[in-house]
């Protein structure tokens, strides 16, 4: 009769021999599964290879190899989504100027125009209004070279470098018989995102873009207007309109300076590991006062993270229309030498848990700016886009499909060049002054307690009039 002690031996080895072979099946399994998709991804690799080469030796002209692997790469990453791209070293280097907000060149905001260098203004304090340029000058020659046949961005180009260096324009102008050339001296040009003004009572503050020098322009164009306006003051207009976006700790702190706690914007990886928070921090710099966010259907991604956070935490009353809809997160990854790549790595939310991705921020108050004639004619039955219309778009999370079908109409983007005439800033202006009337529609949207944590880089930076 086999004895307790060696019943036990023997189970724990039998039991210790099961385990061994589980562990044993299990890692030959995941190892297999593993070889399987590492066959299957260079098999694709070997058929891409194959394509390649084949375009190489047979197209009908001889292909720039760079460019057919630039292509390839971008084509690869535009297939995941509208806002995940390659950026070319060039590209890389332009977009670190426009998210930096400073470079050496000549402070005018150009277009373009019947295929030469239109001034749309020149930036004050800078070489170029020191040198007398005026809006609508226009440039047809650079170091006595014709701009004819350069693009906007290869005249740009040409128009920044080192400070301290010399470049000839030749100007003609409205009023003037012939051209005249004018020379200018490069210095360091800060692009300023904000800018601000006194109407009566109320202190407006107009963010274009958030770059590097967003936050530290709206806490200056504050402490100005605080004083300049001083006890009359009503409130703030914190004007998003036509916004596209930047750099998210920008807009975390463009958030903060209103909020005295609770969470400005939570983001949410692949994985839960990767889900962050960021919190406001003691510190109103307006005190308190009353503050109206105006938004459109150009306002997008950081913007859309400041109107949200202060909606959420009712310390803002957003006015105008549906906001874009970017909700997604893109991180940049550089390449060394070889430039970088744009990858959408998060959705952020609001601090109540809200995604606005392919949805968009709604207003409190919904005011519609009047289209003039012109423009009715020009865009007909067309409708705004917004996210939900970009083909590849991600969807919302908590999104239905009948949901997506009214998204996708967006909302306008047309703000009227005189003040008098800018319905939302008028209605914002005599909501803040307690004269507002009822308004013609209001979708409010509570607030409530964060439950997941936000932080990460932002993205975006759709093209305006170009300074350099």
């Amino acid at each position: 009769m086999m004895r307790k002690t060696d019943y036990a031996f023997w189970t724990f080895l039998l039991m210790t021999g099961l385990a061994g072979a589980t562990t044993l099946l299990n890692v030959t399994q995941t190892y297999s599964a593993t070889s399987s998709q590492n066959s299957e991804l260079y098999r694709q690799l070997d058929l891409f290879g194959d394509v390649l080469e084949r375009v190489r030796s047979d197209y009908v002209e001889k292909p720039d190899d760079t460019q057919l692997i630039e292509s390839a790469i971008n084509g690869m990453l535009s297939s995941l989504d509208p806002h995940s791209s390659y950026m070319s070293p060039k590209n890389f280097r332009d977009m670190q100027i426009q998210t930096r907000g400073e470079f050496g060149g000549l402070g005018i905001e150009v277009t373009m125009e019947n295929g030469v260098i239109k001034v749309v203004s020149p930036i004050d304090e800078t070489p170029a209004a020191k040198a007398g340029l005026l809006a609508n000058d226009l440039i047809t020659h650079l170091d006595n070279e014709q701009i004819s046949g350069l693009t906007l961005e290869q005249a740009v180009e040409k128009m920044r470098g080192p400070v301290n260096t010399t470049i000839t324009l030749t100007i003609v102008r409205k009023g003037k018989d012939e051209p005249f050339d004018v020379k200018v001296t490069r210095d360091v040009i800060r692009i300023n995102a904000v800018k601000a003004r006194a109407e009566g009572d109320v202190a407006y503050i107009k963010v274009s873009t958030f770059n590097e020098q967003t936050h530290a322009n709206v806490v200056k164009s504050i402490e100005t207007l605080n004083k300049q306006i001083g006890s009359p003051l009503k409130g703030y207009i914190i004007d998003l309109r036509n916004n596209p976006g930047g750099l998210l700790d920008q807009a975390i702190a463009v958030s903060d300076d209103f909020l005295e706690q609770g969470a400005i914007v939570l983001t949410k990886g692949r994985n839960n590991e990767e889900t962050q928070r960021a919190n406001a921090r003691p510190g109103d710099i307006t005190s308190g006062k009353k503050i109206a966010v105006l938004i459109n259907g150009g306002s997008a991604s950081a913007s859309e993270i400041v109107a949200g956070a202060l909606q959420d935490h009712k310390r803002a009353t957003v006015i105008g229309t549906r906001s874009f809809g970017k909700g997604s997160v893109q991180t940049i990854i550089p390449l060394g030498a070889n430039g970088a790549i744009r990858l959408t790595t998060a959705r952020y939310y609001t601090p109540s848990n809200r995604s606005i991705q392919a949805k968009g921020i709604d207003p409190d108050i919904m005011i519609e700016e009047d289209l003039p004639e012109d423009i009715k004619a020009k865009i007909g039955n067309e409708k705004p886009r917004g996210e939900a219309a970009l083909r590849g778009h991600l969807k919302n999370p908590d999104g239905t499909i009948k949901e997506e079908k009214e998204e996708s109409s967006g909302s306008s983007s047309y703000v009227p060049k005189e003040p008098e005439k800018d319905t939302q800033l008028q209605y914002a202006l005599s909501f803040l002054r307690g004269t507002a009337k009822e308004p013609p529609a209001a979708s409010s949207t509570p607030a409530s307690t964060p439950e997941q944590p936000g932080q990460a880089p932002a993205d975006d930076a759709e093209k305006k009039p170009t300074p350099n």
